[in-house]
């Protein structure tokens, strides 16, 4: 073919000549028999490029940044240099998203003891999850490059704390699929005072294809906004109008060559089919007695517990990455809706039952040795006030050093991974970056963070962009 015709060639008009080709390749597969598979792989739920240790993630992001320092990282010497100028080098010529001046140190109000035998320091506002400490692996020298709520959420999950990228889940969606063509591979459940700064962003798709974008179940209401048949639309109504509207979307198909278009066509066969499928899922009050005390939820209420029960039920029934958020953890001690001693223990009060629940329902079901979770926020917490009152106490951001955990899913249980000073202001011992727990993540589940890749804009990209190292000693 003519060098310069090639050149001429535009993407739309190539894939229109291609209608037998990659667009009817992505039709086929997506309106396959089978559970939703990822595109341009060959998936499975042992992995796509080596054995899987686990084959679902359930992620529980703390939006906001809870304080490491009053939860996990205990810190004595904080505690008795409290109310001191914090140390010179701390502060000087660092940036802080509000600490302006020379602050002070703040110790942790609260009392910590050891648990378990591993012995790991834990606050006493967590007691369900002391009692399952053995089953936690603590990562404790996570650092970021971000030091702000929306950056720092769309960082964590997308790999970038610009808009436009594909996020954890989707990035999961598209390279394993899922195991249940009825539901989606990738839903997010969000509780807590509002949803989290980075907005629904955070579960978009980004560049990958649109059937791969994290879908929203909402705990009352319709779970799904207009899932539900109009007021005097029956079923075989439904089926005739999407008929309609598929086979003009086939021809259009036929026409373009679009993927995107069979992308459509296979999320409207989906929302039909999820039509039947999600009603049973939200259905949390047929559970029995015992499973809604041990989480401590109420049916028919928007809360952090009702969608942990929820996470549950999703990866039961084949959904490959369920994403909890729950905002509130922003602890700045500017107002009583951020102050350390009040609003951070009411959002430990709302989690910590079901948290520790969500992990001995699974480990009691078998289901938690192939199952990841995930706990954490955007980044943590200053061992400096940014308000020192009498009433009000509260961190800055910190993007230096801070906590979060994993449990099951091929994770070692019962230890800690690195190690922040004295004072909790700097990690010190094997440092953990954002892209390095992403690797981690994609590795136990069978993933190589450096091979699942997709070409945008003339680019191949990917979650961890040109970084990311597997953090080979939290592997069991």
């Amino acid at each position: 073919m003519d060098k310069q015709l090639l050149l001429d060639n535009t993407r739309r008009q190539f894939l229109s000549k291609c209608v037998t080709g990659m667009g009817a390749a992505a039709l086929g597969s997506l309106l396959s028999d089978s559970a939703t598979r990822g595109q341009g792989h060959a998936p499975s739920s042992g992995g796509i490029h080596f054995a899987a240790r686990a084959k679902r993630v359930i992620y529980l992001h703390m939006a906001g940044g809870p304080s490491q320092l009053d939860l996990f990282d205990h810190k004595p010497l904080l505690t008795e240099r409290n109310g001191q100028l914090c140390p010179e080098e701390f502060f000087k010529g660092k940036r802080f998203a509000f600490i302006k001046s020379r602050p002070k140190l703040l110790g942790t109000p609260f009392r910590f003891a050891q648990y378990g035998d591993s012995g790991a320091a834990m606050c006493q506002h967590v007691p369900h999850l002391s009692r399952v400490v053995d089953d936690l692996c603590f990562i404790k020298s996570m650092h970021t490059d971000q030091f702000n709520h929306a950056p720092a959420q769309l960082f964590m999950q997308t790999g970038s704390p610009i808009l436009g990228r594909p996020s954890l889940g989707s990035w999961m969606s598209y390279g394993l699929g899922t195991e249940n063509r009825n539901l989606p591979a990738f839903v997010v459940l969000v509780s807590g005072q509002r949803g989290p700064s980075g907005g629904t962003a955070l579960w978009g798709n980004g560049f990958l294809p649109s059937v791969h974008q994290g879908v929203r179940l909402r705990s009352r209401g319709d779970p799904v906004l207009f899932l539900t048949d109009p007021p005097g639309i029956s079923r075989r109504e439904r089926r005739l109008t999407l008929d309609s509207v598929q086979a003009l979307n086939r021809i259009r198909l036929k026409q373009l060559g679009q993927p995107e278009i069979a992308t459509r066509i296979e999320q409207f066969e989906l929302a039909y089919r999820m039509q039947r499928s999600v009603p049973e899922l939200m259905a949390i009050d047929r559970e029995p007695a015992y499973i809604h005390k041990l989480y401590g939820t109420e049916p028919g209420q928007k809360s952090y517990a009702n969608n942990c029960l929820l996470a549950r039920r999703l990866i039961e029934r084949g959904s490959r990455f369920v994403q909890l958020y729950h905002w509130g953890w922003d602890s700045h001690g500017s107002s009583p809706a951020e102050n350390l001693r009040y609003s951070f223990v009411e959002r430990c009060r709302q989690t910590d039952q079901a948290t520790a629940a969500l992990l001995v329902d699974l480990k009691q079901r078998g289901l938690l040795d192939d199952t990841l979770v995930v706990w954490g926020g955007e980044f943590g917490r200053t061992p400096m006030a940014e308000v020192f009152t009498k009433k009000y106490i509260g961190r800055d951001h910190h993007q230096h050093a801070f906590t979060i955990w994993m449990a099951g899913g091929g994770v070692k249980p019962g230890i800690s991974h690195g190690r922040t000073d004295p004072f909790g202001y700097a990690v010190v011992e094997n440092p953990v970056h954002v892209h390095d727990l992403q690797a981690t993540i994609l590795h136990l589940m069978g993933i190589d963070h450096e091979a699942l890749t997709y070409r945008f804009q003339g680019r191949d990209f990917r979650l961890t962009d040109v970084h990311g190292q597997v953090v080979r000693e939290v592997v069991a």
